[in-house]
């Protein structure tokens, strides 16, 4: 596997791949997700449906600038990776941790503050 998501540490980084990497990228994003929710807990299907429109988002928008609002929480695992919490989504959910949901003090690319559906 190439480790292109160990690379993106912001939206401005997806920005340099090609779009032939995206493919990949995706896939690394998934299995990151698939691996950080089996070793702990937290909401699998609805983050794995929405990785290659999060992808696909942050690579055509201008985030933070222009603002993405997730209409549930579950679906944030992939925005929240690939918009500088790569580092720490270890303790997603965790005590002390990052939050489950997009939280607007926790990152300026968390536009609005969405929980449980």
């Amino acid at each position: 596997m190439s480790n292109l998501l160990s690379k993106i540490k912001s939206p401005e980084d997806l920005k340099r791949l090609e779009l032939s990497e995206l493919r990949i990228l995706v896939d690394e994003l998934r299995d990151r997700i698939i691996n950080e929710v089996a070793a702990k807990e937290g909401h699998l299907g609805a983050s794995l449906g929405v990785v290659e429109l999060t992808v696909a988002l942050h690579y055509i928008f201008n985030t933070p600038h222009d603002l993405l609002i997730w209409d549930v929480g579950h679906q944030a695992y992939g925005h929240k990776i690939l918009t500088g919490r790569q580092e720490i989504f270890h303790s997603n959910r965790q005590f002390g941790g990052i939050s489950g949901f997009p939280k607007m003090d926790e990152s300026e690319y968390d536009a609005f503050g969405v929980g449980h559906s």
